[in-house]
């Protein structure tokens, strides 16, 4: 599960990259003015030139490239309990888990933006939904906690 995770936060990630590259550089130009920020309604609240879409792309290959980085030392991970060594490699396969997981979905969450802020730009029209935040909150935050749950659990087991 987890490679077919990472496959497709590399692949989003592309995505984003690809769907950038094309707004800007593609036949059909932005206007000179596009929408850089949504507010928790949804609505676009910050404008800026179109060259400001290469910013979202960037941010996410950061953070990809952080938690990749992260998690080729798992030997490194501190973990929320006190933890027995025999429960060392089962409470860093979850961790590994979890990184691969929110990977996932901060890319997925980056991707969405800048899609919605295109399509605002192109069209004129267009919000995020105001439940995207409490959405994201709710699995970015359901993710950690499922994990560290499931951490405690098996460190109780050895």
């Amino acid at each position: 599960m987890r490679k077919t995770l990472q496959i497709g936060a590399l692949l989003l990630l592309i995505l984003t990259w690809a769907i950038t590259a094309f707004a800007i550089l593609g036949p059909n130009g932005l206007p000179a003015r596009i929408p850089t920020h949504f507010n928790a309604s949804g609505q676009p609240d910050g404008w800026g030139a179109p060259g400001m879409l290469w910013v979202i792309p960037l941010i996410a290959t950061v953070i990809y490239l952080l938690m990749s980085l992260v998690s080729r030392y798992p030997s490194s991970f501190n973990f929320p309990m006190r933890t027995h060594p025999a429960a060392r490699r089962a409470l860093e396969v979850i961790a590994l888990n979890m990184l691969s997981w929110l990977k996932a979905e901060v890319v997925f969450l980056f991707a969405c933006i800048q899609y919605t802020a295109i399509r605002f730009a192109r069209s004129g029209y267009g919000t995020l939904s105001p439940l995207f935040l409490p959405a994201v909150l709710i699995v970015v935050f359901g993710t950690i906690g499922w994990h560290i749950a499931a951490m405690r659990r098996a460190a109780r087991a050895h």
